[in-house]
This record gives structure tokens, C-alpha cells and sequence, in this order.
């Protein structure tokens, strides 16, 4: 037998040799480069417990296609099924099919720890967006900010309020008063946020929801000479982002961690099948111990935050500490 022969079919025996099958479904496009994060963790997560887990997606965002797709998954009886709940009301049906089946359900991303709960998953992995504008607040507190204006560039979602009221509410500031409906366009949101702090020369703080906001933010504190004296932190990340905290600008960037989001999943599931057990303390005291759980973590500069039931993915402070480690791995395992 030749060496080609034999390295062939030991690949072979490696590749049916995985301890569980499971699949995770995202509501992404094809062309949503954010999610290649999470597929690289899904990759490392399969390597570090020995199992094997799809990726699948609507081409084009679909929730529909989603749905149809998830269908599937209970159809194929998956060790485990990882779904994000990008409209609890259209995929609770399809996510229905794979609880009946007694198939393992954990929720990550989108959505609620509530709405996952109801739809009987074991855990849910992602950012309460409140507790993250909570978080970003109470750091704001520690440096006197007592008034902010929050600039939101996506009004439409709901949940996008949320992080402005966690922020608001840990500093003791009016919600409300405090949020600026922004608008997606650049110019118009540098017009809009440079009218309000003109307009209330008194705000202590900026609160941006992303880089659609943030970047034009950074312009209007620049042109206005507030860079570096008004306090200004962001949701997210991007080279923009990455300079204004690097020159002080920005303090910091809240972070959800995508990493974390197709990794601890899949290590859960792996920890479920391998142990038999659906006790979360047990499954969440072993995957902290996890030693090549520990050093992805470490390598990659990432902070989960764990809860009774759920793992939080963020939220994570991205400041001049730690933007190296970020920017190193910015878009492949950040």
C-alpha cells in the first residue's frame, strides 16, 4: 500500500472519528463579512472538543429561507442545533421542530435571554443590549459624565434604545431627552450631533452605536477642538474606531465579542453529548476549566461574562490596553 494510500484513508478514519454533528444557523447574507469571525471560532471550537458543525445561512438574509433551513436541521436529527433568533415570531414554528425532537438548542446573537428561553433553548450566547449600555454608563459614571447625548443611526430597531437606557440610566441622565434619532447618512449625522452639542453646550458625555455613528462624531469632535476632552465611547468596532482610541478620542469601544458567539456554543453541546448531562453549572464550571478554551481566550484578548444560565459574549472594553491584540486580529478572531 502506498504512503498516499494510507495517509488517505487514516484522513478518512479522522474525519468520521468526530464525537457529535452539529449545525448552527444564522440569519447573515453572504455578503455580511462580520459573521467570518464566527465562523473561524466554529472551526476552532470543532478542532479543541473533536466534533463537527456546520455553518448555514439564507444567501440573502431571508428569514424565510432561514426558517426553511432550520426545518432541515430538525429533519437530519443534529447532536445540536445553534440558531440566532433574528424574528422570534416568524422562526419560533421551525425552531419548535428541533425541541420536539428532544435535539439540544442553544441561541446566540439576536434576541433575548427571555425569547430563548421560551423557545426551550439550553442557554443563550450574545450582548443584552442594556446590560451593555449599562456597563458602558457605569464607567462613564466613574469619570464624572452626568449628561450624554447618545447618537443612534439605527432608530428602527427597537433594541437599539436599549443601549442608549442602559447608559442613561447608569449615570442618572433623562433617556429620552438624551437620544438623538441620527439617521444612517453621514453627513446628516455629523450635521445632527455638531446642532445638539452646540445647542447644549453642557453634555459631558458621547454615546455612538456603532461606526456608522461613531466615525461622523469623530469628525464634529475634531473640527470643534472636544476631541479628547469630551468623554466618547462606541458599540463596535472599525479602523476609525480603532485611531480615535488610539489617539484618546474614543476611551472606548463596547465590544460583543463574535468569537464567542460561534465558539461556546459548540463547546457547550460538545460538553453536553461527551458528559450527558444538560446541567448548566456543571457544563459552564467545566468549559471555564477547559484548558484550550482558557488559551483562545487569552490569546485572543476575550472576556465572557457568565451568568446563572446564560454566557454573555460581551459586553468587552476595547481601550489603548488592549487595541494591539484587536487590531491584530481585527475580522478573523475579533
Amino acid at each position: 500500500m502506498s504512503f498516499a494510500v494510507l495517509a488517505g484513508g487514516l484522513a478518512a478514519q479522522t474525519a468520521q472519528a468526530a464525537d457529535a454533528h452539529f449545525v448552527l444557523i444564522s440569519h447573515a447574507p453572504d455578503s455580511d463579512s462580520w459573521w467570518n469571525t464566527i465562523k473561524n471560532a466554529i472551526k476552532q471550537a470543532d478542532e479543541d472538543f473533536n466534533v463537527e458543525t456546520d455553518y448555514r445561512n439564507p444567501p440573502n438574509g431571508d428569514i424565510a429561507d432561514m426558517s426553511r433551513l432550520i426545518e432541515q436541521a430538525a429533519a437530519r436529527n443534529y447532536d445540536g442545533v445553534i440558531v440566532t433568533i433574528a424574528d422570534f415570531d416568524v422562526l419560533k414554528s421551525s425552531i419548535g421542530k428541533v425541541t420536539a425532537k428532544h435535539i439540544p438548542l442553544i441561541t446566540i446573537n439576536s434576541g433575548t435571554e427571555e425569547q430563548s428561553a421560551q423557545l426551550g433553548a439550553v442557554m443563550h450566547v450574545g450582548q443584552p443590549e442594556y446590560e451593555a449600555g449599562k456597563a458602558a454608563g457605569m464607567e462613564a459614571k466613574k469619570a464624572g459624565v452626568t449628561s450624554f447625548l447618545c447618537v443612534n443611526h439605527y432608530a428602527t430597531n427597537p433594541a437599539s434604545f436599549e443601549r442608549c437606557r442602559g447608559f442613561a440610566e447608569a449615570i442618572g441622565a433623562d433617556f429620552k431627552a438624551s437620544t438623538l434619532d441620527a439617521g444612517a447618512d453621514p453627513t446628516g449625522i455629523q450635521t445632527k450631533v455638531s446642532a445638539y452639542l452646540r445647542n447644549h453646550p453642557d453634555t459631558k458625555g458621547v454615546l455612538a452605536l456603532g461606526p456608522t455613528s461613531a466615525a461622523p462624531t469623530i469628525k464634529v469632535l475634531l473640527a470643534t477642538g472636544q476631541a479628547g476632552k469630551l468623554w466618547f465611547a462606541t458599540f463596535d468596532f472599525s479602523d476609525d474606531i480603532a485611531k480615535a482610541i488610539q489617539d484618546g478620542t474614543i476611551k472606548f469601544a463596547i465590544d460583543q465579542q463574535p468569537y464567542l458567539q460561534g465558539y461556546i456554543p459548540v463547546a457547550v453541546l460538545a460538553i453536553m453529548k461527551k458528559d450527558k448531562t444538560t446541567d448548566v453549572a456543571k457544563i459552564r464550571t467545566e468549559l471555564q476549566n477547559n484548558p484550550k478554551f482558557k488559551a483562545r481566550l487569552a490569546t485572543y484578548g476575550l472576556q465572557p461574562v457568565y451568568g446563572a444560565k446564560n454566557i454573555s459574549s460581551g459586553p468587552g472594553f476595547i481601550t489603548k490596553d488592549n487595541i494591539d491584540k484587536v487590531v491584530k486580529f481585527a475580522g478573523q478572531y475579533r
